[in-house]
């Protein structure tokens, strides 16, 4: 089935990856284009849209005719991060459990990562590159999924975080394995410690952005056909070429961030960050 989204490129036809909507696959001359299709919330993320997200890269995977995946938000924003009604559930959560079937927390059945982690790395899992076409924000787990895919094309005042610090936890989507694979150490921890939000021009100079673009998705669309006219058997042997250094020692790390992260979560301090950032305070934390 497929259904009317509104300012898809000519010649694609979008098909729902699930029963929600949330996600679509629009595939066009062997191109693939993901949009996240919540943009009253900013495609902000919440237990479905993690589901929808993760199910369009399995889907993706099956669809040999693909050569390359162009990822897209649709509406003001590629990706706010965690839904606020996500941060609002840990005040009283506790310690994180991911036994609901669509929680962030949940294991998936590689082992390898836990969904929210998935929504990011299954772009490396793909045979194909994987260009994101950033606008608007793309916040915590939103840039996590942004540097997930092989390349970042963005308009210069998109808005980027690496922002999970802000609500007293950590990136724990795949992002502290893939942020000093991209910059240099000492700014993967000063954007981790500070939470501090940048634009997208900073960003490429930093090396989080490929490239800079006013119209970031027709670009990535035309970067996208430059690559799907290439010989696609060697495009793909180039990027397990180039993956290999790339995720080396991923699952180490990825059980890494499930375990602080599990720790964290529901923490009295936590906790308290969150409930000043709800009310717009300095919080008070103990050592």
């Amino acid at each position: 089935m497929s259904i009317e989204v509104a300012g898809l490129p000519t010649g694609f036809d979008a098909h729902p990856v699930d029963g929600t909507g949330r996600v679509t696959i629009a595939v066009h001359d062997h191109v693939a284009l993901v949009t996240f299709s919540r943009p009253d919330k900013r495609n902000a993320l919440d237990g479905d849209q993690f589901a929808a997200i993760a199910e369009a890269g399995r889907q993706l995977k099956s669809m040999k005719e693909v050569r390359v995946v162009v990822l897209h938000g649709l509406g003001a924003s590629f990706c706010a991060g965690l839904d606020f009604s996500g941060f609002a559930s840990m005040v009283n959560s506790g310690p994180a459990t991911g036994s609901e079937a669509n929680s962030p927390g949940r294991l998936t059945e590689s082992g390898l990562t836990h969904l929210g982690q998935q929504v990011c790395w299954v772009w490396q899992e793909l045979e194909v590159p994987v260009i994101a076409a950033m606008h608007g924000h793309a916040l915590g787990g939103g840039l996590q999924i942004a540097l997930g895919a092989d390349i970042r094309i963005a308009h210069p005042d998109t808005q980027l975080s690496v922002r999970e610090v802000h609500w007293g936890i950590i990136p724990d989507m795949t992002g502290t394995h893939i942020l000093d694979r991209l910059v240099r150490p000492d700014i993967a921890r000063e954007l981790t410690y500070t939470a501090r939000v940048l634009d997208a021009a900073e960003g490429h100079e930093l090396g989080l952005v490929t490239r800079l673009s006013q119209s970031p998705l027709d670009d990535a669309l035309g970067m996208a056909r430059e690559i799907a006219g290439r010989n696609p058997h060697a495009i793909r042997a180039a990027k397990r070429l180039l993956s290999r250094s790339f995720t080396a020692g991923a699952g180490e790390q990825f059980a890494a961030e499930r375990s602080e992260i599990g720790v964290l979560i529901g923490t009295p301090n936590q906790v308290e960050v969150i409930t000043a950032n709800l009310e717009k305070r300095a919080p008070i934390l103990v050592d």
